[in-house]
């Protein structure tokens, strides 16, 4: 029996292959990074500052307030991005790591052709622990500039075991805290799942107290946006549907989104599109972080709904503009009230008890379930798990990618109801996913910058909470 040590059971737990880069311009190959050169900067010197030598006689030519007007900043620069990946590397997820490892390089060069980024990458493979899985529970590969070092990380990916129906989640969202991400980037995680974290009630949950670290998701995910890390949880539909609100509660306290996900092909525009939205709401929500302070400071309390209403209508009169992911040419679906509600839990008990109760009271209809290529009817995520696990998937295994095509709606049947009004799932469509550029600012971005900057000053005690 293995210990329950967070991330030893497997060698290299925290790879140190990947040294940590700490400048802000590293050096790097044009086999590393071929389209950071492309980037070019402003060498504009700032003007020098005339006014100072003029004498009392032209002074009167020139309004005071003009001096007191802030020196515009030149350009500094590309823009820093720090992307993590945290990747579930259980039997079901094949797919959505071959992808990952036949896009990584276009997923950059997209970047820096559109945003002139300096990209730091880093990733976090999970499984679980043992004895539900005896290989690894983490596997981190820590910031790196060079695009061939995370291509070699992901290619040494597979997917194989898993045990139970829940995995290591929260030991993943821990690893991603202790990341060295840099304090001046754009902090993005995009967390790729299809099953729920220890201790959120799940039928036969074999740590069903949460994760035997001791480690709770609500808490670290908590500690991630107060360090200003947003996460955008990727949720490989239909096996997670059960636990999607869950999900979109985690990205909610970070600011950031649920994105549902059927189609592996479709990642490479997720993850793009994810990044450019975030690069382009960085200038806007350290506007929204002042005023999220003052308001605090001012009246003790945090309306974040009336705040965002302000903000989005002043916004609105100036004509801001930004980008936004968008699927099906819509934004993507809001988080629910019921996923705000769970955003504001302290820590996985207290998740349980709204899951538990959830579960109970509300019993869940059949959804109608396309048949097996091979058998018809659902099949439960446990049983699929074990099924996965007798397969494993590395680059090469295209005929087991197609096997494992077959499975993928092995949980439909405990899938609920999509709320009202709520644009068809992953489950429905293909959802195509595309940028849009210089599209008015969206009142759903506003609200997730608010609640970012909230919970980055660790202000939730003081906001008033929707019923």
């Amino acid at each position: 029996m293995a210990d329950k040590a967070e991330e030893t059971p497997a060698p290299s737990v925290e790879a140190t292959t990947a040294p940590v880069v700490e400048d802000t311009a590293p050096t790097t190959t044009e086999e590393d990074k071929p389209a950071t050169e492309e980037v070019k900067k402003d060498e504009a010197a700032p003007q020098p500052a005339a006014e100072e030598k003029m004498d009392a006689t032209t002074t009167e030519d020139k309004p005071k307030e003009d001096t007191d007007k802030p020196v515009e900043k030149k350009d500094e620069g590309p823009k820093l991005l720090d992307l993590a990946f945290a990747m579930d590397c259980t039997g079901s997820m094949g797919s959505y790591i071959h992808q990952a490892q036949q896009n990584i390089r276009m997923i950059v060069e997209e970047i820096v052709a559109k945003e002139s980024a300096d990209i730091h990458l880093a990733l976090v493979e999970y499984r679980d622990h043992p004895p539900q899985d005896s290989s690894f529970v983490t596997r981190v590969h820590d910031f790196t500039s060079s695009v061939r070092e995370m291509k070699k990380w992901l290619d040494g990916c597979s997917a194989s075991g898993g045990g139970d129906a829940p995995e290591a989640v929260a030991d993943a969202l821990h690893q991603v805290l202790k990341l060295n991400w840099r304090e001046d980037a754009t902090k993005i995680c995009v967390f790729i799942s299809d099953a729920p974290p220890h201790g959120l009630g799940v039928s036969g949950d074999h740590f069903a107290n949460g994760c035997p670290a001791g480690l709770d998701c609500m808490e670290i995910t908590n500690q991630l946006g107060q360090k200003g890390v947003t996460l955008y949880l990727v949720g490989c539909e239909p096996s997670i549907n059960r636990y999607k609100e869950f999900f979109t509660a985690l990205a909610h306290v970070t600011g950031g989104q649920y994105v549902p996900l059927k189609q592996a092909k479709l990642l490479s525009k997720v993850i793009v599109g994810g990044a450019q939205e975030e690069m382009s709401l960085k200038e806007m929500l350290e506007e929204i972080s002042k005023e999220v302070m003052e308001e605090a400071t001012t009246t003790g309390i945090l309306d974040e709904d009336a705040l965002a209403t302000r903000i989005h209508s002043r916004y609105t009169e100036v004509g801001k503009k930004t980008k936004q992911l968008q699927m099906n040419k819509s934004a993507l679906p809001k988080a629910s009230k019921r996923a705000e509600q769970l955003s504001y839990c302290t820590n996985m008990e207290e998740v349980r008890k709204e899951y538990v109760t959830e579960l109970v009271t509300k019993p869940e209809p059949m959804a109608d379930v396309r048949p097996f290529s091979k058998t018809v009817g659902p099949i439960s995520m446990e049983r699929s798990k074990r099924k996965s696990k007798r397969k494993s998937f590395t680059k090469g295994d295209k005929d087991e990618e197609e096997e494992d095509d077959d499975e993928e709606y092995m949980d439909a049947a405990a899938a609920p109801p999509l709320p009202e009004g709520r644009p068809k799932s992953a489950v429905d469509d293909e959802n195509p996913y595309e940028v849009k550029d210089d599209v008015d600012i969206d009142y759903s971005q506003v609200t997730r910058m608010v609640h970012k900057a909230t919970v980055r000053h660790n202000l939730t005690d003081i906001v008033v909470r929707k019923k």
